[in-house]
Order: structure tokens, then sequence, then C-alpha cells
């Protein structure tokens, strides 16, 4: 839900850097559709998008993929690419019913670059400088507690720690 308005809206996230965001706006049984294949729940009666991947699971047909493909006067267009026994169609569907549909039938999402170029935006993360200064006092008591023979340990075990006495420290024991 957007914070102002409590609108609903998906937001689509790229995968590489630098993981813009695309927010698209959906009207509440869109959102409905869309939350209840996120939470894997099923319906008492099926939704119209189960029905969807019901019909074309029956016609052997398969969606390989949503594509976010353009915004036209402030309009998201997506299509469906689907594969069946006549062959690979793209078929012009919003986005949301795309997505819903892809949900059900684990198809993935694609977005555009010239979509997020137009309309992505990159959040920026907020620092938490109390958690951040509670970390660096943490690494740093931790730093303090070592000696050059933890460091050569075992990469993949924890730090020994100080040794309980310096004459039990293996170099002293052994000798030179």
């Amino acid at each position: 839900m957007e914070a102002t308005s409590g609108t609903p809206l998906i937001l689509l996230r790229e995968d590489d850097s630098p993981q813009r965001v695309l927010p698209i706006f959906v009207g509440p049984m869109e959102a409905a559709a869309i939350a209840v294949a996120l939470d894997g729940q099923a319906p008492p009666r099926p939704l119209t998008h189960d029905v969807m991947a019901e019909l074309l699971l029956s016609l052997d047909g398969r969606v390989d993929r949503v594509e976010v493909t353009g915004l036209r006067d402030g309009t998201f267009v997506a299509e469906l690419a689907v594969t069946g026994p006549g062959g690979e169609r793209r078929l012009d569907a919003r986005p949301s019913d795309a997505i819903a549909l892809a949900l059900r039938v684990g198809a993935p999402t694609f977005v555009s670059d010239e979509v997020l170029d137009q309309a992505g935006t990159a959040l920026i993360e907020e620092l938490d400088q109390e958690a951040i200064d509670a970390e660096v006092t943490e690494f740093r008591s931790l730093l303090e507690g070592l000696s050059p023979a933890d460091l050569a340990s075992d990469p993949g075990s924890p730090p020994a720690g100080p040794p309980a006495h310096p004459a039990t420290d293996e170099r002293d024991a052994e000798g030179p």
C-alpha cells in the first residue's frame, strides 16, 4: 500500500545494480489476487487468474514470461509470452493481471530498460547511525581481544580469543 494514499501497488525490483524499483499502482481486486498468489493461499473457489492458469494447462500451454514493455499516457503496458501447440504468442495484458497469472504458474517477470529508465527509481536506504555505532563498538571490542596467533587460525572457525596464560601460547610451549 502506498503510504500517503493507501492505494495498492506492486513494487518490481531490478535484480542487477542499481536495483531500481518500479511502482505500479493497481486496483484492490488485482492486489488481492496477487496477494493470494504470493501467500500461496488456495481460495475456496478459483479466482479468475486461477481459471486462466488451469485453462492454459489444459490446452498444453504455458506462460514463459511477463514483460512490462511500455508506458503510455501514464499507464504501464505488459505482454504475456505464452507457448502452446500453436507456437509462441505474445498477448497484450495489464501488468497486474499478467503478474497475478505469472505468480500462479511460476513464470518470471521482466521490465524493459526503457521503462526502468523512464519510471524506475533507486531507493535510498536510510542509515541507522545508532546501529552503525553499535556494530563498530562490537567490532572494536572483538579486535582488542585478538592476538596475532588468533589471526593465523582457520578462517572458517571463530577466533580462539586471547590465551588463558601467556605461557600456554603454542609458540612459547614448543620453544624456538
